[in-house]
């Protein structure tokens, strides 16, 4: 290898671009041109600018990266790799192979170091505000004069793509007014996507963009220029109230004679030939592969081992503080841990049917208020529609610019950008974000939705208005499809409670469910509250679907969820007048079900009773499963209407006559 006209940190450079090369030509599958770009770029950042500890990637004071253009995922890998994380040169070479660490695009949880999944463009630039909101709302709680604990910062890489994309146009417009200055965006300006040159769809002043939404702008115009990109970092480090964004001018697949600046290496390998000259212009042997040499090992293994050395002095500045302040020490420890505090559950509230009809919407707000004061993690908003939702903390401020310690966010009308914030909140140990806006713009945050059920992480998705119950603001605003096409998504738990005490046990599960998001769906309307004493409790909204009001050797099951329980009851009460036995089924959750044993599930839904009814205001699609082929569903098979929403159950079916008189004709 011919080194002898290179410093160690050229060298270095030159290392991530030919082991990229080599992993994506392996693979016959990945982007080469990106990492080879961006090389020097993330040289700057994992030889000096972030904080990490590569022996342990949880360290909490640790630097957020976040890589949004995530098909440049080798330029994160090799990093990873050469400055000590647990991952090693034959992950490298089993890059996007079966149960890799080195998936296609960057994956929470696969890889150690990468602090979310990112590959949809634009999702990671917006989960960088969620992570820089969980910084300000930590650091506002828990540091104290001379006790900075929590100062850390979120760096992130973008490419055209991504600002393309309209989420971040809502992600950066809400950094800006929350004046998030600890993020600093580094742009991968390299005028390449797959249809080639960018002057065919975006040729816009991003600069002046961003200085308009109040971003804090430099430009780098050479991307190989390291000293410039060092300053431009500093520059942004010293930068505490704007967000920043460094435009850095690249070159894709630069060193690549003939590759460089086409979209050809955008998506696809080089090719061999092409490998060849790559590596004999960077001085290494065409004929080896996946080589490192010792003094590039060295080099950045050293920059790993200062990255510890930091997390050890930080260890001794959190014992100081812990010393200090033990109450907030110890309430952070508890809450990092994913555990809660204990009786947090005493207050959750008990709902008397005397009460008369209330709308799950506001039994929610009211479950909310009653256990935020245990919960200091609980946190969270709407796409400004909190009066309508009810999401509001009464007795707790705002989140705002002045005031980090607020725990009610205003995402403003940017519903897709809130879903990936509360997916960056909620990759904040310590931290139960929560969101909400109507179950119709849920179509607006699906990527987010999706990220948080590949990931298995926790946000609580909050949606109201949840039918045609919604009334006179007519088809566009109520949904129909949008409840199976929730339940469709892996991971996810949907949970549609009948009454005021089913909401608040769907709190409860909410807050102590592991392994992906939870979605709550509630109503507009008033519900009558169900009978504690009378019927099945409502903590079996835990077990997914259970008997709320059974009958003597019943001849027929009525299954529903949400609004419609309380109408199935009615409607049992009435075929026993008539001499037909029939059982109640409460089903909030699809999900949940699937989870109990066999024993349960037959309890339930025996398989010998094939009389089923199912009644739900939205899609049919999916009760199959549930109602066998002698079964039958009363839902929605169309759009709604504009009109009260009483006019609409009549219209639709939704009444006690027609559940009466399809469950005679099943019977039948």
């Amino acid at each position: 290898m011919n080194v002898e006209a290179k410093n160690v940190e050229q060298l270095g450079i030159d290392t991530v671009r030919v082991l990229s090369v080599d992993a994506v030509q392996k693979a016959n599958s990945g982007h080469p041109g990106a990492p080879m770009g961006l090389a020097s770029v993330g040289h700057v950042l994992w030889s000096e600018a972030m904080n990490y500890s590569p022996g342990n990637p949880e360290w909490a004071n640790r630097d957020r990266f976040i890589l949004s253009n995530g098909h440049a995922c080798m330029l994160q890998y090799c990093y990873l790799h050469l400055t000590g994380y647990d991952l090693s040169l034959d992950d490298l070479k089993n890059f996007r192979q079966l149960n890799s660490k080195t998936a296609g695009h960057p994956e929470y949880g696969l890889a150690p170091g990468i602090d979310v999944t990112t590959g949809p463009l634009g999702q990671g630039f917006a989960n960088g505000i969620g992570f820089a909101i969980g910084q300000k709302h930590l650091a506002g709680r828990y540091n104290k004069p001379g006790h900075h604990i929590f100062d850390y910062k979120i760096f992130a890489i973008c490419s055209d793509g991504d600002l393309m994309e309209g989420v971040t146009s809502e992600a950066a417009s809400l950094a800006a007014q929350l004046e998030l200055g600890n993020l600093i965006y580094l742009y991968d300006d390299n005028h390449i996507s797959i249809e080639g040159d960018t002057d065919i769809t975006f040729t816009e002043d991003v600069a002046a963009r961003f200085e308009a939404y109040g971003w804090h702008v430099q430009v780098v115009e050479d991307g190989n220029d390291i000293n410039a990109i060092k300053n431009a970092v500093h520059n942004a480090k010293i930068e505490i109230r704007k967000p920043s964004l460094i435009k850095i001018r690249t070159h894709i697949a630069y060193g690549s004679p003939n590759k460089v600046d086409t979209a050809g290496a955008h998506g696809s390998p080089l090719g061999e030939k092409e490998v060849r000259l790559v590596k004999e212009g960077m001085g290494f042997d065409p004929d080896q592969f996946f080589v490192v040499p010792k003094e590039v090992s060295d080099y950045y293994l050293e920059c790993g081992k200062k990255g510890t050395e930091k997390e050890q002095k930080w260890n001794e500045q959190y014992e100081a503080y812990k010393k200090e302040f033990p109450e907030l020490a110890a309430e952070y420890e508890l809450l990092s841990s994913g555990n809660l505090p204990e009786g947090w559950k005493d207050g959750i509230p008990v709902f008397k049917a005397e009460e008369g009809k209330i709308a799950t919407r506001k039994a929610s707000g009211k479950v909310l208020n009653a256990i935020a004061a245990k919960l200091p993690g609980l946190i969270g908003g709407s796409a400004d529609l909190s009066p309508s939702t009810d999401t509001n903390l009464d007795k707790y401020e705002s989140f705002t610019a002045e005031d980090r310690t607020g725990r009610n966010f205003h995402f403003g009308i940017r519903e897709h950008a809130m879903g990936s914030a509360l997916n960056g909140m909620a990759l904040t140990k310590g931290i139960i974000p929560y969101g909400a806006t109507f179950l119709i713009f849920s179509e607006y945050m699906r990527p987010p939705i999706r990220l948080a059920a590949i990931m298995k992480i926790n946000p609580i998705f909050i949606y109201t208005h949840d039918s045609i119950g919604l009334g006179e603001d007519g088809t566009t605003h109520q949904p129909v499809e949008q409840l199976i096409s929730l339940r469709s998504i892996p991971n996810i738990t949907l949970i549609r409670p009948a009454d005021a005490n089913e909401t608040a046990q769907a709190w409860r599960v909410a807050i102590e469910h592991k392994g992906g998001p939870v979605v709550l769906v509630l109503t507009r309307q008033g519900l009558p509250t169900i009978d504690q004493d009378k019927y099945a409790k409502a903590e079996n909204v835990e077990k997914g679907a259970y008997i709320l009001s059974d009958a003597e050797n019943p001849k027929l099951l009525l299954i529903a969820t949400g609004s419609e329980v309380a109408l199935v009851m009615d409607a049992q009460a009435k075929l026993k007048e008539q001499g037909i036995a029939a059982r109640v089924i409460s089903m909030p959750s699809w999900e949940l079900f699937e989870k109990q044993d066999a024993a349960y599930k037959e309890q339930v839904l025996p398989k010998g009773l094939k009389k089923r009814l199912a009644v739900e205001a939205g899609s049919t699609l999916g009760w199959h499963k549930y109602i066998t082929d002698e079964g039958d569903v009363i839902g929605m098979h169309s759009f709604g209407e504009s009109a009260p929403a009483e006019e609409l159950f009549k219209v639709f079916g939704f009444t006690v006559d027609n559940v009466v008189e399809k469950a005679k004709a099943l019977l039948a």
